[in-house]
Order: structure tokens, then sequence, then C-alpha cells
């Protein structure tokens, strides 16, 4: 019935109102605990802090069924008589969302926070930057969202085929915006982890400032890996630290994000200069796994480790805190099937229950694992839903719940309890049996692997 699936449910017999009041105690348990009863004489909520609170109310949302989801929620329902014992198996429970391939604007970001806090997820990695794109605002720089933020045009499927959209693509966030969207998002205990990606993937910023780059050119049209890097000489790290000091003026996270990924013939000092700056901000860098290629690192630094378990052992040899993101596991922009109906086949196939069969690496430095959303192929919040659910359903329930879950009794929780509730949410999921004829982009060509 709840999912994730909490530590501890005991059914009662019968059922009893519930008027959506509740009597609140803090206590001494596991960060963002929870103990939850319900009972003839009424329901009581123990906390070990304020996000463990927020997820016992989330459970008695659950609890409260489908029609709890929806914007004008019922009046009086009936709880079943039960007592639940709750807490997170992992501190990091997060989702990347690149924005930059495509522009997700500020309505459904938000829309996209709740639906994270729905599922107990607590980070939000925002992708703030790419070659396709710039979305934050820069105010001591700003063409680099005024020219950065747009491009003529969009690869239409995969590079491959030669196929375009036919049409310009752009937005950014203004600072107001992301200060918004941080704000809403602690309200729900999510912390916003925003990332620019520097040496490479950086086509749009040298589309703005072209002394930037080795070559010049515009805001990139192509999907795959963009051999333009930075330039590693003083004067583009130096543009680089003012642009990172802007955004540590507007996200308070102790983690920001400074790529390091595919960056061909990047120079590793760019990194770790960028490193260094925001160690000594106070803040910790965090990047993806070729981060390990450059050189000494701040011991602070968090390696997202996405090509395979090797790195993840390599970034906890050298004492750096690791997050799990395998792309064989967690990229869900990957195909959901072999079948010829699914939209953009990329990547390999990777089901709701390979998801849900991902088991992170049980270690003192894994702070947990998080799924990644690349939005090529993800043009909209319809195909963004298409290809995060059920399968993130999946994912936060192998981030919070304990190790030796059940996949049968998974699917069925799923298909009888949870996706009513996306239903109400007005999420445009994939069926499990495969997806609907809207959902198809039949004749549009990927490249599976």
């Amino acid at each position: 019935m709840i999912l994730p699936r909490p530590v501890s449910f005991t059914r009662g017999d019968g059922e009893v109102p519930f008027d959506g009041t509740f009597q609140v105690e803090r206590v001494a348990g596991p960060a963002e605990g929870y103990r939850l009863s319900v009972s003839a004489g009424g329901v009581r909520v123990q906390a070990s802090d304020d996000a463990g609170e927020f997820y016992a109310r989330q459970t008695l949302r659950q609890l409260s069924g489908p029609q709890a989801f929806r914007v004008v929620p019922p009046g009086v329902v009936a709880l079943p008589v039960c007592e639940v014992e709750d807490h997170p198996r992992f501190a990091w429970r997060g989702v990347m969302l690149d924005v930059a391939r495509h522009f997700l604007p500020k309505h459904d970001l938000l829309r996209y926070v709740d639906l994270l806090a729905v599922h107990k997820l607590n980070v939000l990695h925002l992708h703030l930057t790419d070659d396709q794109g710039w979305r934050f605002e820069s105010r001591r720089f700003p063409r680099l969202h005024e020219v950065g933020g747009w491009r003529p045009d969009s690869r239409f499927g995969d590079r491959r085929s030669g196929g375009m959209a036919g049409r310009p693509h752009g937005g950014y966030y203004t600072q107001d915006d992301l200060r918004e969207v941080v704000a809403y998002a602690a309200q729900r205990q999510i912390t916003v982890v925003p990332e620019i990606d520097v040496p490479g993937h950086s086509q749009a910023a040298i589309a703005a400032y072209p002394e930037l780059g080795a070559s010049g050119g515009g805001v990139w049209t192509d999907w795959g890996v963009n051999p333009n890097v930075l330039r590693p000489d003083e004067s583009a790290v130096d543009f680089y630290r003012q642009v990172f000091d802007e955004l540590l003026e507007v996200f308070p996270s102790e983690v920001i994000g400074l790529g390091g990924d595919e960056a061909e013939g990047g120079d590793g000092r760019f990194v770790r200069r960028i490193a260094q700056h925001l160690h000594q901000r106070g803040r910790r860098p965090f990047g993806w796994d070729e981060v390990l290629g450059v050189g000494p690192l701040p011991t602070r630094t968090i390696v997202a480790s996405w090509r395979g378990e090797e790195h993840s052992l390599t970034a906890l040899d050298r004492g750096h805190d690791v997050v799990m993101c395998p792309e064989e596991h967690l990229y869900l922009d990957y195909r959901q099937s072999d079948h010829p109906d699914e939209p953009i086949p990329v990547g390999t196939v990777t089901t709701l229950e390979d998801v849900y069969r991902y088991e992170p690496a049980a270690a003192d430095r894994v702070l947990g694992a998080q799924a990644n959303l690349w939005t090529e192929h993800l043009d909209s919040p319809r195909r963004l839903d298409y290809a995060a659910f059920p399968r993130l359903s999946a994912f936060a329930e192998v981030v919070w719940s304990p190790a030796g879950r059940d996949e049968a009794e998974f699917l069925t929780r799923l298909a009888e309890h949870h996706l009513p509730r996306l239903d109400a949410l007005g999420v445009e999921y994939r069926p499990l049996d495969g997806p609907r004829p809207w959902q198809a982009l039949p004749g549009v060509p990927g490249h599976p692997r």
C-alpha cells in the first residue's frame, strides 16, 4: 500500500475517520525517520526531525487514497488502523534533471519538485548548462543567457538520422525564479544541487563569449560530445570563478556541481581550480566520475559514479564520498523495452524491473544514489513523464527501503495503489504493458544499444 515501502507496517482491524489533523511529537531516532500510529484514539506521529514529520504526512496522504493527490483533496477520509515505523536507507535520494538540452518552464519544474516529494526523494540535481543551452541568468555576464539560452534548431531523433525539429528552442531561469524553486523545494525537504558543466559541454557559453573556447561557433543544435572545450588559461578560469560565485548567491546547497564529464581534449587544471574555488567558498564540489582523472581534488569532493562500479571504488579509495548513478541501471532516458513502439529508443533496455533490482553499493562513504534524466529526446513535460514514471517510483523504493525487497509484491502494490495516485496527479506515465498510441513516435530513429 505504501510506496516506498516502510521499514515496518502492521495493519490492525478496521478503519477510523481522518480529517487531516494529528498530533506530532519530536523523539530521538534515525535522521528523517518517523513513527505513525492510526487507532480509534486518533492519529499520532513521532518524528526525529522536520523531514521525518514531512514524510509521515506523505504516508498519511497515501493511506488516504488516490483522491488525496488531487488539487482539491477529499474532506474526511477513512484510514486503516495501523502502525508504521520508517526511515530512509540512504541520505542522498536524488534525481538529475537536464534542463539544458530541453528547457523545462518553471511551472513544470515546480511540479517535478512535488513529484519527487511524493516519492520521498530529497535531492534535485539541476543540470543547468550544456552545449545546447545556458539556463542560469548571469547578471555579471548577461550574454550567457541572452545568447547562450537559445538555439536555432534541434536534432530530432538520433544524430545519425540527420533529422531536425525545424524550430528554435530556448529559455532560462532568472535568479529570482531559481530562488523560488529552491525555497519551494526546501519546504518539501528537497535540496536543489545546481550544476554548471566545465570544461566540456560548454558550447552555449562559448557562443556567448567566443574568447572562452578553443574555437567559436553558435549554440549547438546537435547531440553527442562536442570537441570544443573551454580554454584552460587564467582568464577563462577567472570568468567561471565569477559565474560560480553568482551561482552560490542563489543556491544555498553545500554541494555544487561542476560537471567535468566527456571533455575531449579538456585540461584537468580547469576542473581542479574550480573545485578548489568552491572548496574555499565553503562548498563541496560535485563532479561526474571523469574528475577522478584530472589530478588531486579537495577531499570533500563528491563523485557521481555513472560509468560503472569500478569508478566508485577508485573514488572511495581516494577518500571521496560517492553518489551512485550507473547508466546501465539509472539512466531513465534509456528505452524501456525493445518493442518497436518505444519512442526514440536510445541506450540499453532499462525496464521497470531492472531499476527495482538495482542494489547500490553498501559502503560508509556511499551517500546514496540518483536517477538521471537526460533530455536530448525528452522535449516536453509529457515525454519527461513517460520516461520517468513508473521507473522513478521503483527507484524511490530502492534508495528508501531496506534491502531484501520483494519484486512481485512491489509490482502488485504499484499497480493496485500507486498508479492510481499518479493518475490523480496527472502524470502521463508509461503503462506497464507498453506505450499508449499517442506516446509512441513511429519513424523517429534512435540509437539503441
